[in-house]
């Protein structure tokens, strides 16, 4: 058994929860303190679009952005020598960008869950914005944000769609554990696919049981 794959999987993943977290986190917040709540919506629209939209879809949008004959992939290729499209870094692209969605949600339901008095309170101490998020909000709610993390590190791990199309299935290159199971399905080695199918289930329980974990943290820690 190709172990490549797998180890190219965990370290897509891990690149990219390092983004998805501080990015999901960041975006969450500064929607959290928004006032004006039909922007709020709005916002709250945009950044969850990537749950519902075909991984292929969001994977053609990305593909459009990055891709050579695109402005932004022109100006990557041109001043940084870097081809996006059908390398290991789109893997990651395609992994934060179908993963932020989930840390986002997380995030902003574990900010929303504090208690609205504290800001209050904060604000006749003194505290300024930045030192509230660092010593207030972020502790409160980091058992919800690492529940996110979690589960934005298990749709990074399982992508398929987006990274199809943008990284392609490459082996050695860009093909993932996800994409290793197709290419075998399609080659006929279903030997080959059930394992890695039982090394995806039991890495999905793994993450699941963490998830829970943190949720339950959360959820104990709101009472």
């Amino acid at each position: 058994m190709d172990v490549r794959p797998i180890l190219l999987s965990f370290q897509t993943a891990i690149i990219a929860i390092l983004f998805t977290f501080v990015l999901g986190t960041g975006v969450a917040y500064i929607v959290f303190r928004l006032k004006n709540r039909k922007l709020k919506i709005l916002l709250n629209s945009l950044f969850t679009l990537p749950l519902v939209l075909p991984p292929t879809v969001f994977g053609f949008f990305l593909l459009t952005i990055f891709g050579v004959h695109q402005p932004v992939g022109q100006f990557l290729l041109d001043f940084f020598a870097i081809q996006v499209v059908f390398s290991w870094p789109a893997t990651v692209i395609a992994a934060v960008a179908v993963s932020f969605p989930l840390m986002y949600r997380s995030a902003l339901t574990a900010f929303e869950q504090m208690d609205s008095e504290l800001l209050a309170v904060a604000q006749t101490l003194g505290f300024s914005e930045s030192r509230y998020f660092r010593k207030i909000a972020l502790p409160l709610s980091m058992n919800g944000l690492l529940a996110g993390g979690v589960l934005a590190f298990a749709r990074g791990l399982g992508e398929f769609g987006a990274t199809t199309m943008l990284a392609g299935n490459i082996a050695g290159k860009t093909r993932t554990l996800p994409l290793a199971i197709y290419s075998a399905v399609a080659s006929g080695d279903w030997r080959l696919a059930n394992q890695y199918v039982v090394i995806m289930l039991l890495l999905c329980l793994i993450i699941l049981f963490f998830m829970e974990f943190f949720s339950q943290r959360a959820w104990r820690r709101s009472e």
